[in-house]
């Protein structure tokens, strides 16, 4: 066979699989994602068993530690609906009432029992309104 041949041939090869592979990636990172749900759509529609992400601000005033264990609540951004969270795990240093979070976890009795170490804390220069400018 043709040297030069045998180069295309490898080429082509080698071309679609770097084009599998990455379609494969992009899949699996897409595939694997999972929509982070409110409070109130949890609270109408959560089945037990499920383990959910839920997003939401920490409802004021609702803030209490004891020992290991942190117990909150999350309501919708722009809404009263709440749900009460209990979480065992690794406490963000920015958390805190009115900041944004998601936690994962399971509801139980109309309690999410977060996952261990999943609390995290959005960002709040993300989610405020760029000044305008004049």
């Amino acid at each position: 066979m043709d040297p030069s041949r045998k180069r295309r041939i490898r080429l082509g090869v080698a071309l679609t699989a770097a084009v599998l592979l990455a379609g494969a990636l992009m899949y699996t990172s897409f595939g694997a994602s999972t929509k982070a749900e409110t409070p109130s759509k949890l609270l109408s529609s959560a089945q037990p068993g499920r383990s959910y992400e839920v997003t939401g601000k920490v409802a004021t005033g609702s803030v209490k530690r004891d020992g290991d264990t942190l117990r909150f609540a999350i309501r919708d951004r722009n809404g009263t609906a709440k749900i009460p969270v209990v979480y065992t795990g690794t406490v963000p240093d920015p958390f805190r009432e009115g900041r944004e979070v998601i936690v994962s976890g399971r509801v139980k009795s109309g309690v999410l029992i977060g996952e261990r170490d999943s609390l995290v804390t959005k960002c709040p220069s993300k989610f405020t309104k760029a000044p305008q400018k004049s």
